[in-house]
């Protein structure tokens, strides 16, 4: 139990005038001197009554009122980006067909015909038959190549294959060279053109 501190000082006062007074008394001349004075009263002083202190006034009951509600924000929905359409080129138009270029048929060939040396109212006389080859009895072919003009005469005279005799050979190309041609034609033109001229030289019995 916890003492209250003025009391406590109260009764340690009480106790130390108690000790003085018992010293004293045992004191033979103090305490016929003690007895022949006044006689002492003594009075128990009661430590004054302190009074409690008042109690702190009781709080008063905080009330607590319900919380107001916070009311949400409203949230705003965010609108999604629409993308914005990109514009659609239409597509060119097709570029104009080219006209129709007429085109010129391409000329039929003309047909060209070869120069003629046979035909009998030419009348080509035939090559000599060499003497002295009759006599040796030298016999053989010559294919002579001319060139027919465009009035029917020889220009050139070549030997596309020989006889095998220079005689007969030489014999068939100044005859030849002297001879009547009808010559070629583009259409209806005459034109110069070669031919081959076979003349033959052979032997009877």
């Amino acid at each position: 139990m916890r003492l209250d501190p003025s009391r406590a000082g109260a009764a340690a006062t009480i106790a130390l005038h108690a000790v003085v007074l018992a010293v004293l008394l045992s004191y033979a001349p103090a305490r016929s001197a003690l007895l022949a004075a006044a006689p002492i009263m003594v009075d128990w002083i009661a430590a004054p009554k302190q009074e409690a202190p008042p109690e702190p006034p009781k709080p008063k009951p905080v009330v607590k009122r319900p919380a107001k509600p916070v009311e949400p924000k409203p949230v705003t929905a965010a609108q999604p980006e629409v993308p914005t359409p990109s514009p659609i080129l239409a597509p060119a138009p097709p570029p104009p067909a080219p006209e129709p270029v007429a085109i010129a048929p391409a000329p039929a060939p003309v047909a060209v015909t070869p120069p003629i040396f046979n035909a009998a109212y030419l009348e080509n006389p035939a090559p000599l038959y060499p003497v002295l080859s009759r006599r040796i009895r030298e016999e053989g072919r010559v294919v002579l190549r001319v060139l027919v003009n465009p009035r029917g005469s020889a220009d050139e005279v070549q030997i596309s294959n020989s006889s095998g005799h220079p005689r007969l050979d030489d014999s068939a190309r100044d005859t030849v060279r002297r001879w009547r041609f009808i010559p070629a034609k583009r259409g209806s033109e005459p034109v110069s053109a070669w031919v081959l001229v076979p003349v033959s030289f052979k032997l009877e019995g």
